[in-house]
């Protein structure tokens, strides 16, 4: 007999419980924890995103 249920990963999961408010608090402490230890500026992060958004744009035109 096949299992119906549908396997979810337990990271997705916690996320979806949380509100959004909740889920951003949770994105910075994570990207301060991955990032503690480097010498990124945030003039440094702000070019990297602007590179990112640029190249996403691109490729949906």
């Amino acid at each position: 007999m096949k299992s119906t249920a549908k396997r979810i990963a337990p990271d997705d999961y916690i996320l979806s419980v949380l509100s959004p408010k909740d889920r951003l608090e949770a994105a910075f402490k994570i990207a301060g924890e991955a990032f503690k230890k480097t010498t990124l500026t945030t003039k440094d992060v702000e070019k990297a995103v602007k590179i990112v958004r640029r190249r996403a744009y691109e490729k949906k035109k």
